[in-house]
């Protein structure tokens, strides 16, 4: 049974009218319990992290001025959230999520997912692209640091560069950040990851998944990974009105697919954040990250 994090705080309100669907986060386990996928047992509420686990990631400065509310006007932008308390106790649920269900993950030898995560675009020093805390940074950070794994992959699949990833990790060797992402797209001034490959835009199934194809295997056996940490961001598809990739609905669950088939046909646990997804039209979002899970529960439910 796949463990799925999920916390009732993960819907955070916005003001009407901001562009990020929040709601996704409650409509997509209604969807997956509704068809049957998963069942309501799978779920768990994680823990928020303590501030002594998020040191392990960010700096006492940064998250002083999180909870101080301090932050500059600058910096806010830069997240793109308003800054309210709820937010940073939501954000700290979301990495507890990963990191517990990365434990979990690891105990039974197969996957677990995440109902919100994938915040890669965060810093050790600050937030950035509606990114506070760094989840699968964190869950990185305090599995190696307590000697639970030894050496961490990331596979990071959304449309936009992991650059927060890559650059905490950039002199880790213990994490391979591997960035599959729109070449022109956010954020424009890229980091380098272990391995990043830029596409062009308007590119499409075939060439898509043939480049996944040819190099995801190549890096398992690279890497020889004690864990997999998979950002599935669904904003690749081409309805999405940020990504500007022409990846398909059906294109995007077979990604998943060979993701996940990876995973476990070299017998790696691997733990999932849902990532981005901005298509105009709510069925479609919640749709392509409903297939990621339909895929999870084929191989490892």
């Amino acid at each position: 049974m796949i463990p799925i994090a999920f916390s009732p705080i993960y819907k955070y309100e916005l003001p009407e009218g901001h562009r990020f669907p929040m709601e996704k986060y409650e409509l997509l386990p209604q969807q997956l319990m509704r068809e049957g996928t998963v069942s309501e047992d799978q779920f768990f509420q994680p823990a928020p992290l303590k501030m002594e686990e998020l040191v392990s990631t960010h700096t006492a400065e940064f998250l002083d001025k999180l909870e101080q509310q301090k932050l500059s006007y600058h910096e806010i932008r830069k997240i793109g959230f308003p800054m309210r308390p709820e937010l940073i106790t939501r954000g700290k649920h979301i990495a507890g999520g990963t990191y517990q269900g990365a434990l979990m993950a690891l105990k039974n030898k197969g996957a677990a997912m995440n109902i919100a995560g994938g915040t890669h675009h965060s810093y050790a020093n600050r937030g950035e692209g509606f990114c506070v805390f760094n989840d699968i940074a964190l869950a990185s950070n305090l599995l190696l640091n307590d000697n639970q794994v030894n050496k961490v992959l990331i596979v990071d699949l959304d449309v936009h560069q992991g650059n927060g990833n890559a650059h905490i990790f950039s002199d880790d060797p213990r994490v391979f950040t591997f960035s599959m992402h729109g070449e022109k797209n956010y954020p424009l001034k890229k980091e380098q990851s272990d391995l990043d490959i830029g596409l062009p835009d308007g590119i499409q199934d075939q060439d898509y998944l043939h480049i996944l194809h040819n190099k995801l295997p190549e890096l398992i056996q690279l890497v020889e990974p004690d864990i997999i940490f998979y950002q599935s961001g669904v904003d690749i598809i081409e309805f999405d009105k940020l990504g500007r990739l022409g990846v398909s609905i059906d294109g995007c669950k077979n990604r998943d697919r060979f993701v996940f088939e990876q995973a476990h046909i070299n017998h790696i646990p691997i733990v999932t954040s849902m990532g981005g997804g901005y298509s105009p039209e709510i069925k479609h979002i919640i749709e392509a990250h409903a297939n990621t899970y339909r895929e999870a529960m084929h191989f490892f439910g």
